[in-house]
């Protein structure tokens, strides 16, 4: 008997389908897909040793140490688990990396035991390799529409009013600035191309007529951009979000200072205002040189004042001098070199009147 093997990898995407990934665990840590769990076959030794003999005497020879290694105990261990996640996810499908021997092995098992569960046809090589081809070509179909402003304009906050726009920056876990990593890692770059990959195909599935991004660079934070993801972005078009000094110091209070503070004081409890302190000024100093000498220590001592002083309103001063004298220039050094065709300017209001009118017009 056959049992069920599936390449309809699109359904996936858009159901948001729970995956069993029977890959060792040094493999999953280096990218999976979204809604994976790890329950592997081999763990990372294991798959080692078997990976050496058969380097060094063949399939057969890897097949049966395999079975030494994953005895009768072992396997009712593993099978298990791969019930526990297979009946609260009745609509799993089971991956290992090529589709081959260790997907089959845990499929056959499973099956024995009276559960059957689809396999991914050539495994998590294929799986991925569909996501990139069918994301550069949506790319490069697609008409994005790239918003751009200064610094704590609220590109974001626009961002997440559109229903036809993908947040980079959220997806990567990361502001975009020296002042803008989470308490939480960033994702592998893997993790990050394929959640960006699952949302380009969602997104292509909406029927809009435009992608909405946020002008970022190739890079956030530790990560990157798929470079024929961001040149294809970047064959868009522009608009600019306006917003005044004023507005802008009280949206980078907000997010900076007022939401990160309760984040780092829930992980850190009572060291969660130091280790605010200690990341916002680990931050100045990677703009240092940048910044200049004479303004860096003048933003330092005030953001050391205002810490000490408790009074956390204080911290709109040096917010004021860095949107102003540092990030202002440099954006509006960027923005005067960009090759972007501008579509667009205006408030918050306007661009967002804008961008629903564009997408109507589909």
């Amino acid at each position: 008997m056959s049992l069920p093997l599936t390449d309809d990898f699109l359904s996936i995407v858009l159901e948001n389908r729970p995956l069993l990934d029977v890959r060792a665990p040094i493999e999953f840590v280096l990218g999976a897909f979204p809604h994976s769990k790890n329950i592997a076959i081999l763990d990372d030794e294991q798959r080692r040793q078997v990976g050496i003999c058969y380097k060094n005497n063949g399939h057969e020879a890897a097949m049966k140490l395999g079975q030494k290694l994953v005895n009768a105990e072992v396997q009712a261990a593993l099978l298990s688990q791969w019930k526990a996640f297979i009946q609260e996810n009745r609509d799993a499908y089971l991956y290992c990396f090529r589709g081959g021997q260790r997907s089959g092995i845990t499929q056959n098992w499973l099956h024995e035991s009276g559960l059957t569960i689809p396999r991914l046809k050539g495994g998590y090589k294929a799986f991925r390799r569909f996501l990139t081809e069918q994301s550069e070509e949506i790319t490069a179909e697609a008409k994005t529409i790239i918003i751009g402003g200064r610094t704590g304009s609220g590109k974001t906050l626009l961002l997440q009013k559109l229903e036809n726009a993908i947040d980079l920056e959220g997806l990567a876990k990361h502001r975009g600035s020296s002042f803008g990593k989470f308490i939480s890692p960033q994702p592998a770059q893997i993790d990050f191309e394929h959640a960006l990959y699952y949302k380009i195909l969602q997104h292509k599935a909406g029927g809009y007529k435009n992608l909405v991004i946020e002008h970022e660079s190739h890079n956030i934070g530790g990560l990157y951009i798929p470079k024929p993801i961001f040149d294809n972005f970047h064959q868009g078009t522009l608009v600019i979000l306006h917003t005044s000094l004023q507005e802008r110091v009280e949206i980078t209070y907000e997010e900076y200072v007022v939401s990160a503070l309760k984040e780092y004081v829930f992980c850190f409890k009572e060291q969660g205002r130091i280790k605010w302190y200690e990341d916002v000024s680990a931050g100045l100093e990677r703009i240092k040189k940048r910044l200049g000498s004479e303004r860096y220590l003048k933003v330092k001592a005030l953001l050391a004042q205002h810490f000490e002083s408790g009074n956390d309103e204080e911290h709109k001063e040096w917010i004021e001098i860095l949107l102003r004298e540092y990030y202002d220039p440099m954006y509006d050094y960027q923005l005067q070199k960009s090759e972007l065709p501008r579509l667009f300017e205006g408030d918050v209001k306007e661009l967002l009147d804008f961008m629903k009118s564009e997408d109507r017009k589909r």
